[in-house]
């Protein structure tokens, strides 16, 4: 526990310092590298499939004693290309060819790299966030609805062509049967948040963070949480989150441009569909896909890319209040000058 706590705070240091940046930096400026974000993030997706596999996939980089997962720099590549390439196209966003293709072509392309790893959870994170984002920007609900009919197909051939992933369906639909293997965590996490009750057992007196449930501190962190916090604790990991997708809400509806919207739309969607997955996966909603909780989990590139990210969505809020600010003195010299006006005349 003691080597998590130590290595989350370096990583939370960066992470500070990245959301700073993000937070500083004008936001516009990102639009001169989006292309060659696209390129990094996929060069680096492929470069994963050559690396050494953990736990029988592949998603890590391996540099000497660190490590970290590309599709961090995936999303945030995307979310960029999808911002700016739609504010270029707004008087096209309607049409398939133009304004619809080309992001699912490059959202496709990621994804394809991401199933090679294979990593089916993230997949269908960037495919969520991107058509969102689309819906948003004003595409035809008939050409999301095609995108959709034809990726239904592909999923289910994913799951019951691949073996263990049609176990681990099978276990979501039948959990005790399968609570000794694949069901394993669900039915310690269950365990756990049943255990915490209303006010949890106190931090550091949980079963689950001992080793009794594995990577508790990765995609099932949610559960410890419960199990030592209680649901007054879940309930306040669920209200931050809430706050900040309110904020990023806000801050897209209210940026000064079309690409700070966008920016701000994508990075929102994007940290409340892994929130809604991860948080869906523990309470037994859906099935287990590997999304990790943003800003909780443990990860180093995945909370140093994050707080980048929220840095950016406070950049358009800040845009925003920066602007509203000015209007008031704005508005005072224009009736300065037109009092001016009046007693010149």
């Amino acid at each position: 526990p003691t080597h998590y706590l130590e290595r989350q705070l370096l990583f939370l240091t960066l992470g500070g310092v990245a959301m700073w940046v993000g937070a500083r930096i004008d936001y516009r400026r990102l639009k001169q590298w989006v292309y060659p974000l696209l390129l990094i993030a996929l060069v680096l997706l492929v470069i994963t499939l050559v690396m050494p596999a953990r736990n029988g996939a592949k998603r890590w980089i391996f540099l000497g004693p660190l490590t970290f997962q590309p599709v961090e720099i995936a999303k945030l590549a995307l979310v960029a290309y999808l911002a700016y390439s739609l504010g270029r196209k707004a008087d096209q966003v309607k049409t398939f060819t133009v304004g619809f293709v080309p992001h699912l072509v490059v959202c496709s392309a990621m994804s394809v790299l991401l199933l090679a790893q294979p990593d089916l959870g993230s997949a269908i994170v960037l495919g969520v966030t991107t058509l969102g984002v689309l819906f948003m920007a004003g595409a035809k609900v008939s050409y999301i609805a095609l995108a959709l009919l034809g990726a239904a197909p592909v999923g289910y051939q994913l799951i019951v062509g691949t073996p263990w992933r049609l176990q681990r369906m099978k276990a979501f639909f039948d959990p005790e049967a399968y609570a000794d293997s694949e069901a394993y965590q669900f039915v310690q996490a269950r365990l756990a948040m049943g255990s915490g009750g209303l006010t949890g057992n106190g931090l550091g007196n949980g079963y689950q963070s001992l080793g009794y449930m594995p990577e508790a501190h990765n995609d099932f962190i949610l559960a410890p949480i419960g199990e030592e916090m209680g649901f007054i604790g879940v309930g306040l990991v669920v209200v931050l989150f809430a706050i900040l997708v309110w904020r990023g809400i806000r801050a897209a509806l209210g940026a000064r441009d079309v690409f700070g919207g966008y920016l701000a739309f994508g990075i929102t969607l994007l940290f409340g569909v892994q929130v809604l997955f991860n948080i869906g996966v523990v309470l037994g909603i859906i099935p287990n896909k590997g999304i990790t909780l943003p800003l909780v989990s443990a990860g180093g590139s995945s909370l140093a890319i994050t707080m980048f990210l929220v840095g950016l969505m406070l950049n358009v809020g800040r845009a925003r209040n920066a602007r509203a600010a000015e209007d008031p003195e704005r508005a005072a010299v224009r009736k300065k000058r037109a009092r001016v006006r009046v007693v010149t005349a």
